[in-house]
């Protein structure tokens, strides 16, 4: 390909053969006992395994880093495993575009992109996920004018139910690319995909520690006069910490070496990690650590390309609820949950995280059709949840609430036909592509139906 470098890249190595294992995923909220375990190291072979698995009777499901809290890719079948598919097979400059396999980490992807000079245009604040696992459950981060990664998908190759691969863009299979962006699994295996990309830039990140009735007052400003606007609120206090992040100029100015270790890795991980663990031993402690924690935070402002903005590391373990509202109900649903926390006995030691999205027309995306605001709430691991997130999820259901598919929710095809505009033209495309549900299982049965 014309102005093409980086092509057919893969790691050396063996490749792991077939095997049974048990599989978790990151949370370890999720347990699976796969009767095969498949790591195919090219696309014929992704086929061979899908076409075995019917004639054998068993469902397939791939599986990336496990960060998804559901079971959406959990099986009793045959678990495709990433780490053969993992290949850059091209990044054209000219097109705009980079092509690579489902396996490749989004950590590896924003490198190599930053090695040629570019860079996706938004990404979530985690880039542990592969890239098909990442956008087949719709993560996202947040944006004013810029949507989810899945968004950003120019043309996808699927392996389908009867072993064919099928290539779709907005040219090519158009009802496929609109549904299989965000394919839950639903509709195939994904394979490889192609990502529209744009010259590296700078984003100066603007952290200030807020009052939260300032943040609600604003919030509608403070979304639609920053590129990427989000804000943290500390339950039991009246303490946020708000982010804003926006286009540069230049010239970069990156956080310090010792500041941002002791900024993101000894207080957001080791310090944190040890205050949710004194709040697991004693609930009581938490509103006066949460407290301590909102009046620690200072502001900060620093400037660098764009992964190193966007995403941070997260080695606290925990579980989450995230819920996508319409963006006008973001701050009467704020102020709800946070009322709620408040009346009520619960003791929660993570902050609770809202950011924005723009309307996009991805059939199941949590942005499909509507300006949106995410709402998302975390419990440490180990901690029961089940009573705060179903108090969360009440207040966002009763605003019309869509749950991210990777995220704990209870809700199943009946509300979501209601919830989606386009949920039947997922559903009818499941039926054409997949109608022996070879790639289903218990999830994807509560949540589109048989």
């Amino acid at each position: 390909m014309s102005g093409t470098s980086g092509a057919g890249t893969r790691p050396a190595g063996p490749r792991s053969p077939e095997r049974a294992e048990v599989w978790r995923n990151w949370a370890g909220t999720v347990t699976a006992r796969p009767r095969r375990v498949a790591a195919p190291a090219s696309v014929d072979e992704l086929a061979a395994v899908v076409r075995a698995a019917a004639r054998d009777g068993l469902r397939v499901k791939a599986v990336g880093s496990g960060h998804s809290f559901t079971a959406a890719a959990a099986t009793d079948g045959v678990l495709v495993r990433p780490e053969g598919l993992s290949a850059i097979r091209s990044v054209d400059r000219a097109a705009g575009t980079v092509t690579v396999e489902a396996g490749v980490p989004l950590r590896q992807l924003n490198a190599v992109l930053a090695g040629e000079g570019l860079s996706l245009t938004n990404m979530g604040d985690i880039m542990e996920q592969t890239v098909a696992g990442a956008t087949s459950t719709g993560t996202h981060g947040t944006g004013r004018d810029s949507a989810s990664i899945a968004a950003q998908i120019r043309a996808l190759e699927l392996v389908t139910a009867d072993g064919s691969v099928l290539t779709c863009s907005a040219g090519e299979n158009p009802d496929v690319f609109a549904a299989a962006r965000i394919g839950l699994g639903a509709l195939g295996v994904v394979s490889a995909i192609t990502f529209a990309v744009e010259p590296v830039f700078l984003l100066t990140a603007r952290e200030e520690p807020m009052r939260f009735d300032r943040v609600m007052a604003e919030f509608d400003r403070f979304a639609a006069e920053n590129e990427h606007f989000e804000f943290y609120w500390f339950p039991h206090t009246e303490g946020c910490v708000t982010k804003r992040n926006n286009r540069s100029a230049g010239p970069a100015d990156p956080l310090p070496a010792v500041r941002g270790w002791v900024d993101d890795e000894l207080l957001s991980n080791g310090v944190f990690r040890a205050a949710c663990a004194l709040g697991r031993a004693a609930p009581a402690a938490i509103p006066g650590i949460a407290r301590l924690s909102s009046r620690a935070l200072s502001a900060r402002t620093y400037t660098d390309i764009p992964y190193k903005v966007f995403t941070s590391p997260r080695r606290v373990r925990f579980v989450e609820m995230e819920y996508a509202v319409p963006r006008e109900a973001a701050v009467p649903v704020v102020r709800e949950l946070k009322a709620m926390v408040e009346r009520s006995g619960l003791r929660i030691s993570f902050p609770v995280e809202v950011r924005v999205a723009p309307a996009d027309d991805i059939a199941l995306s949590t942005a499909s059709g509507r300006d949106t605001a995410y709402v998302a709430v975390h419990m440490y691991r180990g901690r029961r949840y089940q009573e705060y997130f179903t108090a969360v999820e009440r207040i966002a259901t009763a605003a019309g609430g869509r749950p991210h598919w990777g995220k704990i929710h209870t809700r199943d095809a009946e509300y979501l036909a209601e919830a989606y505009p386009r949920f039947a033209e997922f559903t009818r495309l499941r039926e054409r592509l997949d109608p022996e549900r070879l790639f289903g299982n218990d999830y994807l049965r509560r949540v589109l139906g048989a």
